[in-house]
């Protein structure tokens, strides 16, 4: 029997495992260097409160991909009737026989997304759009100037987008460029937006624009929002997902039981420390056992990665010198959350949408204060209220972006957390009195940077791609800034060129560049 190792146990490499045991006869043997299953889309539970890293959405414009996650998990109710993809799953079920998520756990729960910044100590729409709230919030003349630039550069264009500062003027034009892209991309990279290429936006912001972000609003206003695939709406404008009744976290604990059940292995806190490769294959990889320090050399006759590159070439002693150099000096963002359990929330809820305990109604808030750190507040209770033990505390997760060893990074676990704590209750989001317990939880690498030595990822690209039985999948993989959909679709594809024999791997890179269905940031 042939074997496939794979290298992580996220999104990527779990897809991995399911469709090679579901669609071959090739076994495979998971490592995961950390100690739990999922990646960045696991969910750490904290005393019966559950944390999602940086909140992931089930929502993809790939059909394959929606009917894979609702073969692993049940619907709650029922889709809209043009929904063709959830159709075919509940064609032959009844109204009364749909999931009751009291009842059963493996649930995928239906949710309403609403996403807005926080700038000026007021909630604006987001997507940005130049709508009544918007205009009230920004007063008559930061309103005049933006109308005027978006004019302006809608009659004289900039014809050469050099860098994602360039990309976001184009759409947005300068003023609101500056007010709502400026600083917060800084603050999300940790470089200006004229340091980073213009392909950047091109992947995530595609074709978001003033003019879709306010056809949309009007639309929403007179039709509602019911097509719940939302398959011809830009990603950033979706109103509703589904999303599993225990977080991310709980449908890749389920896929990591199935995959075993069936044949595969997991290794947990096993970690990849060397490759060795002859003429067009990789022959063997050497595993450290972090438990106990133990070394084993393995060989398989398939081999997924998705590893961060740079640390892959770490470990690749026989890749070039210049391949090596150029690998070590792309760059990454890490992450913290902040995780905070509360009484109650000082905002108040302005809007008409109601919700348990009258919570503001977001999932997520992009803070976008210059002067402020953190860079997005979750409010888990929204996203599920299975969540939080306790329905009556609200349960927020406090997000920074840094890079190792930096500043933030340094700072001791209770000094972080009364520095984000201050953050916020400065921002009147809440009172400090208010505050019930609290955690945090830091994972390196978690976005790939595309600034310094990512302009040459082709000649590593070109490297890798010369290893037969080597696939590259997921988001650190390929150092591409993919969502969860995309590193799943990495996984199916290289099975499927496994499949068909086939060697050239285009189509795995091309994933997340030719379709259309990214979240602008």
């Amino acid at each position: 029997m042939k074997t496939a190792i794979i290298i992580g146990a996220g999104p990527a490499g779990l897809t991995a495992a399911y469709e090679l045991l579901k669609r071959t006869d090739i076994k495979p043997i998971i490592f995961e260097s950390s100690d739990r299953i999922g990646g960045i889309s696991t969910t750490i539970e904290y005393k019966g409160n559950r944390i999602d890293i940086g909140g992931h959405r089930f929502f993809s414009k790939s059909d394959r991909v929606m009917d894979w996650w609702f073969n692993i998990f049940a619907l709650q109710g029922y889709p809209s009737r043009d929904d063709k993809i959830l159709n075919r799953q509940i064609s032959t079920s009844s109204k009364s026989d749909a999931p009751d998520p009291e009842k059963i756990d493996s649930v995928m729960l239906v949710r309403n997304r609403l996403s807005r910044i926080f700038f000026l100590k007021k909630f604006f729409n987001y997507p940005i759009s130049l709508n009544f709230n918007t205009l009230k919030n920004l007063g008559l003349i930061r309103v005049l100037k933006v109308g005027l630039s978006y004019i302006k550069i809608k009659i004289f264009p900039i014809k050469e987008e050099s860098s994602l500062e360039d990309f976001y003027i184009n759409r947005f034009g300068n003023e609101l460029y500056k007010i709502f892209f400026k600083d917060y991309t800084k603050k999300l990279w940790g470089v200006p937006c004229n340091k980073i290429k213009a392909d950047w936006g091109a992947q995530r912001v595609k074709g978001l624009s003033i003019s879709k972000a306010i056809f949309h609003s009007i639309k929403k206003s007179f039709f509602g929002s019911k097509n719940i695939s939302n398959k011809k709406v830009e990603t950033s404008l979706i109103d509703s997902f589904y999303y599993p009744k225990f977080g991310p976290g709980q449908i890749w604990s389920r896929v990591a039981e199935i995959v075993k059940e069936r044949g595969a292995k997991i290794y947990l806190e096993h970690e990849v420390v060397g490759f060795e490769s002859e003429a067009n294959n990789i022959t063997k990889i050497k595993i450290k056992n972090l438990k106990n320090n133990e070394l084993k050399i393995l060989t398989g006759d398939y081999i997924f990665s998705s590893m961060p590159i740079k640390d892959l070439f770490a470990d690749f002693a026989q890749a070039p010198q210049e391949i090596r150099e150029i690998a070590s000096q792309l760059q990454y963002r890490d992450f913290i959350t902040v995780g905070l359990l509360l009484n109650k929330l000082k905002i108040k809820n302005e809007t008409k949408i109601k919700t348990i305990n009258n919570i503001i109604p977001d999932t997520w808030i992009y803070i976008q204060e210059p002067e402020v750190k953190m860079c997005r507040m979750q409010i888990f209770n929204n996203w599920s209220p299975y969540l939080v033990k306790d329905i009556n505390n609200v349960w927020i997760g406090l997000e920074y972006v840094c890079s190792e060893n930096d500043e933030l990074w340094q700072k001791q676990k209770q000094e972080f957390i009364d520095f984000a704590i201050c953050e916020l209750e400065n921002m009147g989001i809440i009172d400090k009195k208010d505050v019930i317990d609290s955690t945090l939880i830091k994972m390196k690498k978690v976005y790939p940077s595309y600034i310094g030595a990512y302009e040459k990822i082709g000649e590593i690209k070109k490297y890798l791609n010369k290893f037969d039985n080597l696939f590259c999948i997921g988001r650190n993989g390929m150092h591409k800034y993919n969502n969860m959909d995309h590193s799943m679709l990495t996984a199916m594809v290289s099975v499927d060129n496994i499949i068909k024999g086939i060697k050239d791997k285009d189509n795995i890179w091309n994933i997340n560049s030719e379709q259309e269905y990214h979240e602008s940031r």
